[in-house]
């Protein structure tokens, strides 16, 4: 999936992502539930590139206590399994002072190690948070201090602004509504 897919006008800035963010409509957690895509919303942030040269394909809801943030495709696409952020985002600090690591692609390195980063535990929550003042749906991780705040793009769609503990300004993703790949083991 392509953010272009889902916003026409795609912002650049992070400004003009927050124009957008700030101008959205709140998401009640309820509208979170099921399975989403995912595609990164490029607006020069240190983590630019990172989720896509993982091979990131999404998020699962399962309800407001289960939720798996980072799911990725089996190698031959057929299903979805799910990473325990605490071994992906480790990578953060990596991404962040050295933002050309981003241009590389580490999806096979990723699928190669599933056996070993991969959870049947959901890892992280669904709550409605206080973010820019407005309430609305945020997915808190368990294990690290990062909130992805939720907007509604659409019946379908969702801007998620992700809130790092110590970056002074959100990374940008959104998410479309996509239940056509099982997730294995549950």
């Amino acid at each position: 999936m392509h953010v272009r897919e889902i916003l026409p006008a795609t912002p650049t800035t992070t400004a003009e992502a927050l124009d957008l963010f700030d101008s959205s409509p709140a998401v009640e957690p309820d509208f979170m539930i099921g399975t989403w895509r995912g595609a990164e919303l490029p607006t020069d942030h240190p983590l630019d590139g990172f989720l896509a040269a993982s091979g990131w394909w999404g998020k699962q809801f399962v309800d407001a206590e289960n939720v798996h943030p980072l799911l990725f495709p089996t190698r031959d696409g057929s299903a979805l399994w799910a990473m325990n952020p605490a071994i992906a985002f480790g990578g953060l600090g990596i991404a962040e002072k050295a933002p050309g690591v981003t241009s590389l692609s580490f999806a096979t390195p990723i699928a190669a190690t599933r056996l070993l980063s991969q959870t049947r535990r959901s890892r992280a929550r669904l709550r409605t948070t206080r973010y820019r003042g407005t309430d609305t749906a945020t997915m808190s991780y368990d294990q690290l201090p990062i909130n992805d705040v939720f907007r509604r793009i659409s019946d379908d769609a969702v801007l998620g602004a992700m809130d790092l503990k110590g970056s002074p300004t959100p990374y940008f993703f959104v998410l479309r509504r996509d239940d056509s790949l099982r997730l294995l083991g549950h």
